[in-house]
């Protein structure tokens, strides 16, 4: 089967991308992917109670909602959506190669264009009582979450000891009515003026050489987070926390396995986008949502993403109708790295 673009993905980036694109009428092939990187189609919103930042509702909206919301309005236009998992790609020369899952020994499907869209996964810890209480007080979004009411004025803790937790806390500290860093180590790895900034502020308290090590709250289903078991790394000694709010700043996993072999991924593995574009090392293969952004990592900029990278694809492949043929054979099907000197009207975009 062969199609002009193939989406990879199934988050607010992929349904973004394959929405523009359907309405180009370039018929766009959707892999949801069956449970892949462990995570139900839709990506992590589905693991999300309540969305309360992303524009047009005003009441705040299920992340399992607002991502069958998507999914429908890409039917909608046209966009054929298969529960495969694509686990084998070959970007050498176009048209592209790719494989589903379990069919690895079979003919490939094919594409003119790709667009990957597999998202990134935050890391969790594995402690006793974290499953009970995710999106029930434990989270891996400050920005996200922070401002929900089971946690203004409670108690909060932040885990990690970068950049992303310290900005985290400093962020929680404006609705909980204190914030405790757990750092393992007996120093901060955030920049300089990072760490002073959250050992000066008056609602943050960093404790080193301390790890959360349970979780505790209300035993009924749903139940709430209430506290938390901490060690203290030099002497042993176990305490108890009272946490209303647990959130995770150890990082995320972008999900790149699939390609990172052929494409350039950066030394945490996210793939390398031409500032300002979604265009990767292949030309032809575009990059939006979490698996090219470490920064952001909101549905409102994956879903941004998702448009840049449909755009740029559409243009691409009108571009590709140019190419000349000779007895209905493309010229060269040899897939180059585009150069430094395409894509000009982005790179001077401050917004991008």
């Amino acid at each position: 089967m062969h199609s002009r673009v193939i989406i990879i993905g199934s988050g607010p980036a992929a349904h973004t991308a394959a929405v523009y694109l359907s309405r180009a009428e370039l018929s766009p092939t959707l892999y949801e992917g069956s449970f892949a990187n462990g995570i139900a189609a839709g990506g992590q919103l589905t693991t999300t109670t309540d969305v309360e930042n992303y524009p047009g509702f005003p009441d705040g909206i299920g992340g399992y909602e607002l991502m069958e919301k998507m999914k429908a309005q890409s039917i909608r236009f046209g966009t054929t959506i298969l529960a495969e998992t694509i686990s084998k790609v070959d970007f050498r020369a176009r048209p592209f190669k790719l494989w589903v899952e379990d069919a690895e020994d079979k003919e490939p499907v094919t594409a003119d264009a790709v667009i990957l869209a597999t998202g990134a996964s935050a890391r969790r810890l594995g402690l006793p009582g974290e499953d009970k209480y995710w999106n029930n007080g434990i989270s891996a979004c400050a920005v996200c979450d922070g401002a929900v009411p089971i946690f203004r004025n409670r108690p909060l803790v932040v885990i990690g000891g970068g950049d992303s937790a310290a900005e985290e806390a400093m962020f929680l500290a404006k609705y909980g009515s204190h914030v405790t860093v757990l750092v393992r180590r007996d120093q901060l790895r955030a920049s300089k003026t990072m760490a002073k900034r959250l050992l000066a502020h008056p609602k943050v308290t960093v404790r080193f050489g301390a790890a959360a090590v349970e979780c505790a709250g209300e035993p009924q289903e749903r139940g709430l987070l209430q506290s938390l078991k901490v060690k203290d790394l030099r002497t042993g000694d176990v305490t108890d926390m009272p946490a209303n709010g647990l959130f995770y700043a150890v990082g995320h996993d972008p999900a790149t396995l699939l390609v990172k072999e052929q494409l350039d991924c950066d030394a945490d593995g996210y793939i390398v986008t031409r500032p300002g574009t979604s265009y990767t090392s292949v030309e032809g293969v575009f990059a939006a949502g979490d698996v090219q952004d470490k920064r952001y990592r909101q549905a409102v900029t994956s879903a941004g993403s998702g448009c840049i990278a449909a755009l740029e694809a559409e243009k691409y492949l009108a571009e590709l109708e140019d190419v000349p043929v000779a007895n209905g054979v493309e010229a060269d099907t040899e897939v180059k790295k585009p150069t430094s000197a395409e894509a000009p009207e982005y790179r001077s975009n401050p917004l991008l």
